[in-house]
């Protein structure tokens, strides 16, 4: 996992995730064996921002049923980062 690109898998645009924008954090969707230290580093390194904190947690998968089959909706690791004052991540 050398690259930030790995680290980083997506930029969560939901309507949840929209509020908290007006406060300088934003929800990505991580590699699952990324720490907060690469998260950060590949933040900034992406986005040309700088970080001020990183929370994480793992969204826990699921289980779907469609007729008589059994499956499992995958474990997802996202990551709520903070921006220091003044920083914003331009979306389009």
């Amino acid at each position: 996992m050398n690259y930030a690109q790995d680290i980083i898998k997506a930029l969560i645009r939901t309507e949840k995730s929209t509020q908290y924008e007006s406060d300088g954090k934003y929800l990505f969707l991580v590699d699952p064996q990324a720490n907060k230290i690469q998260i950060k580093r590949a933040v900034e390194e992406v986005y040309k921002v700088k970080v001020a904190d990183v929370n994480t947690f793992i969204s826990a998968g699921k289980l779907k049923r469609v007729r008589y089959h059994l499956g499992r909706t995958p474990e997802l690791k996202k990551a709520v980062v903070t921006l220091k004052e003044g920083q914003k991540i331009s979306v389009a």
